[in-house]
Protein backbone atom coordinates (compact mmCIF):
# COMPACT_ATOMS: atom_id res chain seq x y z
CA UNK A 1 0.00 0.00 0.00
CA UNK A 2 1.29 3.05 -0.61
CA UNK A 3 2.93 5.94 1.88
CA UNK A 4 2.50 8.00 3.55
CA UNK A 5 -0.62 7.49 4.43
CA UNK A 6 -3.50 8.00 7.14
CA UNK A 7 -5.34 5.30 8.31
CA UNK A 8 -8.73 6.23 9.34
CA UNK A 9 -11.33 3.72 11.27
CA UNK A 10 -14.43 4.57 11.25
CA UNK A 11 -15.67 2.10 13.56
CA UNK A 12 -13.21 3.40 16.70
CA UNK A 13 -14.43 7.06 15.76
CA UNK A 14 -18.46 6.01 15.44
CA UNK A 15 -17.53 4.82 19.08
CA UNK A 16 -16.00 7.56 20.56
CA UNK A 17 -18.69 9.76 18.87
CA UNK A 18 -21.47 7.78 20.13
CA UNK A 19 -19.57 7.84 23.62
CA UNK A 20 -19.63 11.24 24.24
CA UNK A 21 -23.14 11.73 23.09
CA UNK A 22 -24.22 8.86 25.49
CA UNK A 23 -22.32 11.25 28.15
CA UNK A 24 -23.27 14.36 27.38
CA UNK A 25 -27.03 13.83 26.91
CA UNK A 26 -28.04 13.28 30.50
CA UNK A 27 -26.55 16.93 31.50
CA UNK A 28 -29.00 18.11 28.99
CA UNK A 29 -26.00 18.85 26.36
CA UNK A 30 -25.94 18.35 22.64
CA UNK A 31 -22.63 17.52 20.18
CA UNK A 32 -21.68 19.95 17.37
CA UNK A 33 -19.25 17.50 15.20
CA UNK A 34 -16.54 19.65 14.06
CA UNK A 35 -15.58 18.28 10.59
CA UNK A 36 -13.14 20.77 9.80
CA UNK A 37 -10.06 18.05 10.87
CA UNK A 38 -10.69 16.12 8.16
CA UNK A 39 -12.13 18.69 5.71
CA UNK A 40 -15.86 17.52 5.86
CA UNK A 41 -15.05 14.16 3.89
CA UNK A 42 -18.24 12.92 3.57
CA UNK A 43 -17.38 9.26 5.09
CA UNK A 44 -16.24 10.58 7.92
CA UNK A 45 -19.37 13.32 8.64
CA UNK A 46 -21.41 10.50 7.96
CA UNK A 47 -20.14 8.84 10.73
CA UNK A 48 -20.79 11.42 13.24
CA UNK A 49 -24.43 11.70 11.79
CA UNK A 50 -25.01 7.75 12.54
CA UNK A 51 -23.48 8.18 15.90
CA UNK A 52 -26.26 10.77 17.08
CA UNK A 53 -24.89 14.00 15.87
CA UNK A 54 -27.49 15.84 14.61
CA UNK A 55 -25.25 19.44 13.71
CA UNK A 56 -21.84 19.70 11.81
CA UNK A 57 -19.68 22.92 11.95
CA UNK A 58 -16.62 23.69 10.29
CA UNK A 59 -14.98 26.59 10.69
CA UNK A 60 -14.40 26.63 6.22
CA UNK A 61 -17.12 27.09 4.21
CA UNK A 62 -15.64 24.73 1.27
CA UNK A 63 -15.65 22.27 3.85
CA UNK A 64 -19.62 22.74 4.23
CA UNK A 65 -20.47 22.79 0.66
CA UNK A 66 -18.53 19.30 0.27
CA UNK A 67 -20.66 17.92 2.97
CA UNK A 68 -23.59 20.19 0.93
CA UNK A 69 -23.27 18.55 -2.28
CA UNK A 70 -23.35 14.52 -0.38
CA UNK A 71 -27.05 15.53 0.51
CA UNK A 72 -26.09 14.93 4.72
CA UNK A 73 -28.99 15.17 6.80
CA UNK A 74 -27.47 17.53 9.25
CA UNK A 75 -27.69 21.54 10.05
CA UNK A 76 -24.46 23.43 9.01
CA UNK A 77 -23.09 25.73 11.26
CA UNK A 78 -20.35 27.81 10.41
CA UNK A 79 -17.89 28.20 13.54
CA UNK A 80 -15.85 31.13 11.90
CA UNK A 81 -17.16 33.99 11.65
CA UNK A 82 -17.58 34.85 8.45
CA UNK A 83 -15.67 36.69 5.58
CA UNK A 84 -17.02 39.24 4.06
CA UNK A 85 -16.03 38.08 0.74
CA UNK A 86 -18.08 34.65 1.12
CA UNK A 87 -21.02 36.24 2.90
CA UNK A 88 -23.11 34.71 -0.53
CA UNK A 89 -21.45 30.97 0.20
CA UNK A 90 -22.57 31.45 3.92
CA UNK A 91 -25.92 31.90 3.18
CA UNK A 92 -26.90 29.43 0.41
CA UNK A 93 -24.65 26.98 2.29
CA UNK A 94 -24.59 27.17 6.07
CA UNK A 95 -27.82 27.36 8.38
CA UNK A 96 -25.70 28.99 11.40
CA UNK A 97 -22.75 31.09 11.89
CA UNK A 98 -21.06 32.10 14.98
CA UNK A 99 -20.18 35.67 14.70
CA UNK A 100 -18.93 38.61 16.44
CA UNK A 101 -19.09 41.79 14.25
CA UNK A 102 -22.48 43.82 13.21
CA UNK A 103 -21.11 45.00 9.82
CA UNK A 104 -20.76 40.83 9.26
CA UNK A 105 -24.48 40.11 10.18
CA UNK A 106 -25.48 43.41 8.61
CA UNK A 107 -24.16 41.79 5.22
CA UNK A 108 -25.66 38.29 6.04
CA UNK A 109 -29.20 39.86 6.17
CA UNK A 110 -28.50 41.55 2.90
CA UNK A 111 -27.36 38.87 1.41
CA UNK A 112 -30.19 36.98 2.76
CA UNK A 113 -33.09 38.83 1.59
CA UNK A 114 -31.79 38.22 -1.30
CA UNK A 115 -31.99 34.37 -1.30
CA UNK A 116 -35.30 34.89 0.58
CA UNK A 117 -33.85 32.64 3.49
CA UNK A 118 -33.36 32.70 7.53
CA UNK A 119 -30.08 32.67 8.41
CA UNK A 120 -29.53 32.16 12.24
CA UNK A 121 -26.58 33.29 13.84
CA UNK A 122 -24.83 32.67 17.50
CA UNK A 123 -22.89 35.33 18.98
CA UNK A 124 -19.77 34.56 20.32
CA UNK A 125 -18.96 36.04 24.13
CA UNK A 126 -15.31 37.02 25.29
CA UNK A 127 -14.95 35.51 28.33
CA UNK A 128 -10.99 35.66 28.71
CA UNK A 129 -9.05 33.42 26.16
CA UNK A 130 -8.84 36.34 23.44
CA UNK A 131 -9.78 35.18 20.13
CA UNK A 132 -12.82 36.21 19.30
CA UNK A 133 -16.30 37.34 21.35
CA UNK A 134 -18.54 40.51 22.12
CA UNK A 135 -17.08 42.20 24.98
CA UNK A 136 -19.94 40.68 27.71
CA UNK A 137 -20.41 44.81 28.45
CA UNK A 138 -21.36 45.21 25.03
CA UNK A 139 -23.79 41.97 24.36
CA UNK A 140 -27.04 43.57 25.01
CA UNK A 141 -26.86 46.69 22.81
CA UNK A 142 -25.43 44.41 20.17
CA UNK A 143 -28.43 41.86 20.46
CA UNK A 144 -30.76 45.12 19.76
CA UNK A 145 -29.12 46.22 17.17
CA UNK A 146 -29.58 42.77 15.34
CA UNK A 147 -33.00 42.16 16.20
CA UNK A 148 -33.38 45.07 13.64
CA UNK A 149 -32.33 43.10 10.49
CA UNK A 150 -34.68 41.19 8.70
CA UNK A 151 -34.22 37.74 7.81
CA UNK A 152 -31.35 36.94 10.79
CA UNK A 153 -32.46 35.07 13.48
CA UNK A 154 -30.80 35.00 16.67
CA UNK A 155 -31.18 31.57 18.20
CA UNK A 156 -28.02 32.37 20.96
CA UNK A 157 -24.71 33.15 22.31
CA UNK A 158 -21.80 30.60 22.83
CA UNK A 159 -17.65 31.28 23.71
CA UNK A 160 -15.01 30.26 23.04
CA UNK A 161 -11.56 28.82 25.49
CA UNK A 162 -9.07 26.58 25.49
CA UNK A 163 -7.73 27.28 21.91
CA UNK A 164 -5.53 30.82 21.35
CA UNK A 165 -4.22 31.48 25.58
CA UNK A 166 -5.50 27.95 26.92
CA UNK A 167 -8.02 29.47 29.23
CA UNK A 168 -9.70 26.54 31.03
CA UNK A 169 -13.68 26.20 31.03
CA UNK A 170 -14.91 26.68 34.67
CA UNK A 171 -17.82 26.60 36.73
CA UNK A 172 -16.46 30.65 36.75
CA UNK A 173 -16.81 31.45 33.18
CA UNK A 174 -19.43 29.02 32.21
CA UNK A 175 -21.78 30.03 34.79
CA UNK A 176 -21.41 33.82 33.27
CA UNK A 177 -22.31 32.91 29.88
CA UNK A 178 -25.39 31.38 31.47
CA UNK A 179 -25.93 34.41 33.74
CA UNK A 180 -25.38 36.41 30.24
CA UNK A 181 -28.05 33.91 28.69
CA UNK A 182 -30.68 34.76 31.32
CA UNK A 183 -30.50 38.70 31.12
CA UNK A 184 -30.67 38.83 27.42
CA UNK A 185 -33.57 36.88 27.51
CA UNK A 186 -34.86 38.87 29.92
CA UNK A 187 -33.85 41.94 28.44
CA UNK A 188 -34.33 41.65 25.40
CA UNK A 189 -37.35 38.92 24.59
CA UNK A 190 -34.82 37.11 22.90
CA UNK A 191 -35.06 33.47 23.55
CA UNK A 192 -31.85 31.82 22.93
CA UNK A 193 -32.15 27.90 21.62
CA UNK A 194 -28.18 27.63 22.12
CA UNK A 195 -25.91 28.19 24.57
CA UNK A 196 -22.59 26.64 23.18
CA UNK A 197 -19.99 26.44 25.80
CA UNK A 198 -17.12 25.56 23.45
CA UNK A 199 -14.75 22.78 22.68
CA UNK A 200 -13.26 19.22 23.48
CA UNK A 201 -11.35 21.37 26.01
CA UNK A 202 -14.82 21.90 27.91
CA UNK A 203 -15.55 18.22 28.69
CA UNK A 204 -13.41 17.84 32.01
CA UNK A 205 -15.66 20.79 33.51
CA UNK A 206 -18.45 19.12 31.51
CA UNK A 207 -18.31 15.62 32.68
CA UNK A 208 -17.55 16.32 36.42
CA UNK A 209 -20.26 19.08 37.09
CA UNK A 210 -23.57 18.43 38.22
CA UNK A 211 -25.13 22.01 37.14
CA UNK A 212 -24.44 22.86 33.59
CA UNK A 213 -27.05 25.82 33.47
CA UNK A 214 -28.11 27.29 30.31
CA UNK A 215 -25.34 25.48 28.34
CA UNK A 216 -26.53 22.69 26.05
CA UNK A 217 -23.89 22.59 23.63
CA UNK A 218 -20.24 21.77 22.94
CA UNK A 219 -18.59 21.81 19.37
CA UNK A 220 -16.39 18.56 19.63
CA UNK A 221 -13.70 17.58 16.98
CA UNK A 222 -10.47 16.45 18.69
CA UNK A 223 -11.94 14.44 21.44
CA UNK A 224 -14.09 12.46 18.60
CA UNK A 225 -11.17 11.89 15.97
CA UNK A 226 -8.18 11.62 19.09
CA UNK A 227 -9.79 10.33 22.43
CA UNK A 228 -8.20 12.78 24.32
CA UNK A 229 -9.33 16.64 26.12
CA UNK A 230 -7.50 19.40 25.39
CA UNK A 231 -6.50 21.06 28.43
CA UNK A 232 -3.49 18.82 29.16
CA UNK A 233 -4.14 16.44 25.91
CA UNK A 234 -5.38 13.18 28.42
CA UNK A 235 -7.11 10.29 27.39
CA UNK A 236 -10.86 10.17 27.79
CA UNK A 237 -11.87 7.17 29.61
CA UNK A 238 -13.71 4.54 26.86
CA UNK A 239 -12.35 6.38 23.95
CA UNK A 240 -10.26 5.10 21.26
CA UNK A 241 -7.16 7.32 21.03
CA UNK A 242 -5.89 5.42 17.83
CA UNK A 243 -8.69 6.15 15.69
CA UNK A 244 -6.41 7.35 13.17
CA UNK A 245 -2.83 6.19 12.37
CA UNK A 246 -0.27 7.92 9.93
CA UNK A 247 2.12 5.62 7.95
CA UNK A 248 5.22 6.91 6.45
CA UNK A 249 8.04 4.75 4.47
CA UNK A 250 11.82 4.72 4.98
CA UNK A 251 13.79 5.54 2.40
CA UNK A 252 17.30 5.87 3.30
CA UNK A 253 19.21 3.98 6.68
CA UNK A 254 22.61 4.60 8.10
CA UNK A 255 25.29 4.73 10.65
CA UNK A 256 26.01 8.17 10.70
CA UNK A 257 27.73 10.45 12.72
CA UNK A 258 25.24 12.58 15.72
CA UNK A 259 26.92 15.78 15.61
CA UNK A 260 26.73 17.86 12.20
CA UNK A 261 30.05 19.41 10.96
CA UNK A 262 30.97 22.90 9.11
CA UNK A 263 29.41 26.19 9.77
CA UNK A 264 26.42 26.17 11.09
CA UNK A 265 23.63 28.72 10.10
CA UNK A 266 20.06 28.30 10.56
CA UNK A 267 18.75 24.99 8.70
CA UNK A 268 15.46 25.74 6.02
CA UNK A 269 13.00 26.23 8.67
CA UNK A 270 15.10 29.36 10.31
CA UNK A 271 15.99 27.16 13.32
CA UNK A 272 19.48 26.87 15.08
CA UNK A 273 19.74 23.35 16.65
CA UNK A 274 21.52 22.69 19.53
CA UNK A 275 24.19 20.71 19.68
CA UNK A 276 24.33 16.97 19.63
CA UNK A 277 26.42 14.45 21.71
CA UNK A 278 29.45 12.83 20.18
CA UNK A 279 29.74 9.30 18.35
CA UNK A 280 27.78 7.53 15.94
CA UNK A 281 24.13 6.87 15.18
CA UNK A 282 21.50 4.57 13.33
CA UNK A 283 19.74 7.42 11.43
CA UNK A 284 16.36 6.89 9.35
CA UNK A 285 14.60 8.91 6.65
CA UNK A 286 11.51 9.12 6.20
CA UNK A 287 9.86 10.16 3.29
CA UNK A 288 7.52 12.77 4.95
CA UNK A 289 8.11 16.41 5.94
CA UNK A 290 7.02 19.72 7.19
CA UNK A 291 4.53 19.85 3.88
CA UNK A 292 2.55 17.22 5.19
CA UNK A 293 2.60 16.75 8.72
CA UNK A 294 3.63 18.94 12.14
CA UNK A 295 6.75 16.93 13.41
CA UNK A 296 6.75 18.15 16.77
CA UNK A 297 2.94 16.30 16.67
CA UNK A 298 3.60 12.88 15.86
CA UNK A 299 4.65 9.72 18.65
CA UNK A 300 6.03 6.49 17.54
CA UNK A 301 7.19 3.27 19.42
CA UNK A 302 10.08 4.15 22.49
CA UNK A 303 12.95 2.90 20.34
CA UNK A 304 12.36 5.37 17.84
CA UNK A 305 12.96 9.04 18.55
CA UNK A 306 12.49 11.67 16.18
CA UNK A 307 15.42 14.23 15.91
CA UNK A 308 13.97 16.50 12.89
CA UNK A 309 12.33 17.27 9.76
CA UNK A 310 12.85 19.30 6.31
CA UNK A 311 10.16 20.05 4.42
CA UNK A 312 10.17 16.72 2.49
CA UNK A 313 11.90 14.47 5.15
CA UNK A 314 11.42 12.92 8.29
CA UNK A 315 14.64 11.97 9.86
CA UNK A 316 14.28 9.59 12.85
CA UNK A 317 16.68 7.35 15.50
CA UNK A 318 16.53 4.10 16.46
CA UNK A 319 18.20 1.06 18.37
CA UNK A 320 19.24 -0.69 15.13
CA UNK A 321 18.96 0.65 11.25
CA UNK A 322 15.69 0.50 9.95
CA UNK A 323 15.04 -1.46 6.57
CA UNK A 324 14.48 0.58 3.30
CA UNK A 325 10.97 0.60 2.20
CA UNK A 326 9.47 -0.37 5.73
CA UNK A 327 6.82 1.43 7.35
CA UNK A 328 6.65 3.20 10.61
CA UNK A 329 3.35 4.00 12.34
CA UNK A 330 3.07 7.13 14.41
CA UNK A 331 -0.03 8.53 16.60
CA UNK A 332 -1.05 12.43 15.65
CA UNK A 333 -2.02 15.29 17.73
CA UNK A 334 -4.04 17.92 16.23
CA UNK A 335 -1.78 20.02 14.61
CA UNK A 336 0.05 17.05 12.90
CA UNK A 337 -3.74 15.56 11.88
CA UNK A 338 -4.81 18.44 10.32
CA UNK A 339 -1.44 19.09 8.50
CA UNK A 340 -1.85 15.79 7.45
CA UNK A 341 -5.61 15.72 5.94
CA UNK A 342 -4.54 19.16 4.70
CA UNK A 343 -1.64 17.59 2.40
CA UNK A 344 -2.54 15.91 -1.02
CA UNK A 345 0.29 13.77 -0.50
CA UNK A 346 -0.96 11.83 2.15
CA UNK A 347 -3.03 9.61 1.15
CA UNK A 348 -6.61 8.98 3.21
CA UNK A 349 -7.16 5.14 3.77
CA UNK A 350 -10.74 4.80 5.53
CA UNK A 351 -11.58 1.28 7.06
CA UNK A 352 -15.98 0.54 7.80
CA UNK A 353 -16.48 -1.18 10.48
Amino acid sequence: MNAPRLEIDLGKIHHNARTLVELLSPKGITVTGVTKAFLGLPQIASTLLRAGIRTLGDSRIENIQTMRHAQLDASMELIRSPMLSQIDQVVAHADISLNSELDVIRQLSVASQKIKCTHGVVLMVELGDLREGIMPSDLENVVREIQHLPNIEIIGIGTNLACRSGVSPDAKNMSELSALADTIDASCGTNFRIVSGGNSGNLQWALSTTDTGRINDLRLGESILLGCETLHRQPIEGLYTDAITLVAEVIESKLKPAQAWGTIAQNAFGESLAETKAGNISQSILAIGHQDIDPAGLSTTANIKILGASSDHLIVVSDDCLPIGSEIRFQLNYSALVRAMTSPFVIKVISTP
